[in-house]
């Protein structure tokens, strides 16, 4: 599993990683995080608003950081 986080690095993306990284471990899963910060890159994922977090190459959020246990909704 790809886990990537798009974002410019501001405090917002920050945290989405942070709990991306909490909620995979909770889980016990492996995964490669990924951190995307190229305005191109991001945009070529449609994404307009971020952080947005991409899981095996699909938008699950955009806009907002979502919890630990969001995100362990959205790996399960």
């Amino acid at each position: 599993m790809v886990i990537k986080v798009l974002g410019s690095g501001c405090a917002n993306c920050k945290k989405l990683e942070a709990n991306v990284k909490e909620a995979i471990g909770q889980l016990g899963i492996e995964a490669a995080i990924e951190k995307v910060q190229d305005i191109k890159d991001i945009l070529d994922y449609g994404v307009m608003r971020t952080p947005a977090l991409v899981i095996d190459e699909q938008v699950k959020v955009m806009g907002k950081v979502p919890s630990v246990e969001e995100i362990k909704t959205i790996l399960s």
